[in-house]
């Protein structure tokens, strides 16, 4: 086309050009009029015809470019109007695209599980029961509910007009067995999902059986075939009792460990009193004997006689000691420990033993769950141990590592501030305080794997020279 165009203006300049030059002629012809007039006229003449069969010629020309000029647009407009019709029927499309992928979005069950931990206080009860048997009883009570309404043809609601080669009964039994078969893919997805339920699943769900209500009413919308209300509330009631009932199960559970765990931790305790009781009575026997003696023996035994009344009453003192530790069951050990290896040098655990000795408990909590052994920063003794402990965790409660198991003692704290926290606290005397972390296992690991690294780039290195 653009070719085309600029022929078409070559040739109107051409011909401009043309009439300039017929114009001059003209001219010279009046200014030479007379002299050899016959000759000229001829001579005009002749190029009149010429510039007239050349305008012609030009002028052809001039409307076969145009025309072809015409042409070529008319061509251009026809490509251009088919390129938009294409456009239009692309964007048609990706509309009927998109709402067909707004469509299967809405079908789609978002069955993402959120990865939380079922411990007790976390799970939220939609219908709140005292126990777990509570839950079962109204699970059972809730499935005869279920089964009547289905008996009672309550479950799925349909056409009752429909004809079938114009047979009113025909057409009813065909809406029956429609509506048998719709109910039984119902029912298989309540029933999957209440053998498939935990506790965090029962949103998902809920919305699958939903879903599945929504795929039934429109497969049976020409029998006018859905799953009516009522039932589907049932059976949505007991999604979420089966999910409390688990919930519950699971609390009680956890309870039950709980208190195993305690009963074990008395066990234990009960026996190093025991053991203690044990042995100090073995001692106080023998210094009794030991003083009976002296005193048998007569004059000039005063100061052996002194020591083992003294030592006597030291057994009587820790034996009332011992006593009074089996009756106060809140008195004991608060501990303050880290693990520098294993959580880093931001962190603690605080926690509280009953044990005479409570180092063991220590010894236990680093035991092969961790790699590397605790660091003691502090013991405190105190006959309200569990309320120091709560006291603790309380001033420190907005940075505890693990905020859904409350008995995970972590806590986002130095030892530096652990020992300014206690030292607010009236009447508690702290037997030992470390601020710092020895970490000895940890840091005589550290250091061979640092002389391992080492060897191993010398021995790289002697390699490249050897190379």
């Amino acid at each position: 086309m653009d070719r085309l165009t600029g022929e078409l203006r070559r040739l109107q300049a051409e011909h401009a050009q043309q009439g300039a030059e017929k114009a001059a002629l003209h001219q010279q012809l009046s200014r030479v009029q007379g002299e050899e007039a016959a000759t000229l006229i001829v001579d005009t003449e002749r190029l009149r015809a010429s510039y007239q069969e050349a305008d012609e010629l030009l002028l052809a020309k001039i409307d076969r470019a145009s025309d072809q000029l015409h042409q070529a647009l008319a061509d251009e407009q026809h490509a251009y109007d088919d390129l938009v019709r294409r456009v239009a029927d692309v964007q048609a499309e990706t509309t009927r695209t998109q709402q067909r992928l707004d469509q299967l979005r809405g079908q789609v069950v978002h069955t993402e599980e959120a990865a939380m931990l079922q411990e007790a206080g976390i799970y939220e009860y939609r219908h709140p029961l005292a126990d777990a048997v509570a839950y079962k009883s109204e699970l059972s009570s809730l499935k005869d509910r279920i089964k009547t309404l289905a008996r009672r043809n309550g479950a799925v609601l349909a056409a009752t007009d429909w004809h079938v080669n114009g047979s009113l009964t025909e057409g009813k039994k065909m809406v029956r067995d429609f509506s048998k078969l719709m109910l039984r893919a119902y029912n298989a997805e309540a029933d999957n999902a209440v053998r498939t339920m935990r506790p965090h699943r029962l949103a998902s769900l809920i919305d699958r059986l939903e879903k599945s209500r929504q795929t039934i009413a429109r497969l049976g919308a020409t029998m006018h075939i859905l799953i009516s209300d009522e039932y589907h509330r049932l059976r949505v009631r007991e999604l979420e009792l089966t999910a409390d009932h688990l919930a519950k199960q699971e609390e009680e559970k956890e309870r039950r460990r709980e208190l195993r765990e305690q009963q074990r931790e008395e066990e234990r305790l009960q026996k190093e009193l025991e053991r203690e009781r044990s042995r100090l009575d073995k001692e106080r026997r023998h210094y009794q004997s030991a003083l009976d003696r002296l005193r048998a023996s007569g004059s000039g035994h005063e100061a052996g006689a002194a020591e083992s009344r003294d030592k006597l009453a030291e057994i009587e003192s820790s034996l009332a000691a011992v006593d009074a530790r089996e009756a106060n069951i809140r008195a004991g050990y608060v501990y303050v420990i880290s693990n520098l290896g294993a959580f880093g040098e931001r962190m603690v655990k605080i926690g509280m033993t009953r044990r005479l000795e409570p180092m063991d408990r220590v010894n236990e909590l680093g035991d092969a769950s961790v790699p590397f052994r605790f660091d003691v920063h502090a013991l405190i003794f105190s006959e309200d141990a569990v309320g120091l402990e709560r006291k603790l965790h309380e001033e420190f409660e907005d940075r505890r590592v693990n905020r859904v198991n409350l008995r995970r003692e972590f806590f986002y704290v130095r030892p530096a501030e652990v020992r300014e926290a206690l030292q607010r606290f009236a009447g508690q005397h702290l037997i030992e305080f470390r601020e710092d972390s020895e970490a000895p296992e940890w840091r005589a690991s550290t250091a061979s794997q640092e002389r391992g690294t080492l060897a191993a780039a010398g021995e790289a290195a002697r390699h490249g020279e050897d190379s």
